[in-house]
């Protein structure tokens, strides 16, 4: 099975692909900017934007996995989520937050069949989630809503009794689109949030007969923890 996922799967992409979906890329990541900025910059925004919301840039660390069928162990991969914040039509009890994030997905999945291979499933994304803020007093949010993303690329690092390397995947292999839901709680200290929280994806991610093979019916999961900097300094 992993000699023919090797031949269907893998590959370098062809100089047109690769100029396409670059193209793909750079276009929807400034649709999806300037929709957030134009979210932010709105006067109705602005008018939201006093002692009662938060806005600004966040990071941290992510734990992804997805659910391979037929292999014996799954590990999480450890990436990060960086990006920008805003809360809209904010009050002292909720607020709407849009985020747009660079998060990376994927898994490191240890095969033992036929020979013991160990390949990382290495998949990143340009997210926007828009999330229902719940605020408890001025010292935590709950945080829940949807989240939408786009693959911007991926790639396969394999090591182990067949092959060594990394090869990318080609983009017809995997759905460029995903998306899901995503809950959690974040704490406040001052300008500072400190958070943690759960993406869900429903997307079956394999969107060939190849990946399929492989992946099956995998779905995006992803733990997070996050630093938030609040540059809103009236509400601090």
């Amino acid at each position: 099975m992993f000699s023919s996922f090797g031949l269907m799967f893998w590959g370098s992409c062809a100089n047109q692909s690769f100029y396409i979906m670059n193209t793909k890329f750079k276009l929807l990541s400034i649709l999806l900017i300037t929709a957030f900025v134009g979210i932010l910059s709105s006067q109705d925004a602005k008018a939201q934007m006093n002692s009662n919301a938060r806005y600004g840039i966040k990071g941290g660390f992510n734990a992804s996995n997805l659910y391979v069928d037929d292999v014996n162990d799954e590990n999480a991969r450890y990436g990060f989520n960086v990006g920008l914040y805003g809360q809209i039509l904010a009050s002292e009890a909720f607020a709407i937050q849009p985020e747009l994030l660079y998060t990376t997905k994927g898994s490191k999945v240890e095969y033992s069949n036929i020979v013991n291979q160990t390949v990382k499933y290495n998949l990143n994304y340009l997210e926007l989630p828009v999330l229902a803020v719940f605020k408890l007093g001025k010292a935590a949010e709950i945080h829940v809503g949807p989240y939408g993303s786009y693959l911007l690329d991926a790639n396969i690092k394999y090591q182990g009794d067949f092959v060594n390397g990394t090869d990318e995947i080609k983009k017809d292999n995997l759905k460029s689109y995903d998306f899901g839901l995503v809950g959690g709680l974040g704490l406040n200290f001052g300008a500072v949030q400190v958070g943690a929280r759960y993406n869900y994806g429903l997307v079956k991610i394999a969107d060939s007969r190849a990946a399929r093979t492989l992946l099956g019916d995998s779905k995006n999961s992803c733990a997070q923890l996050y630093l938030a900097l609040n540059l809103n300094r009236n509400s601090q």
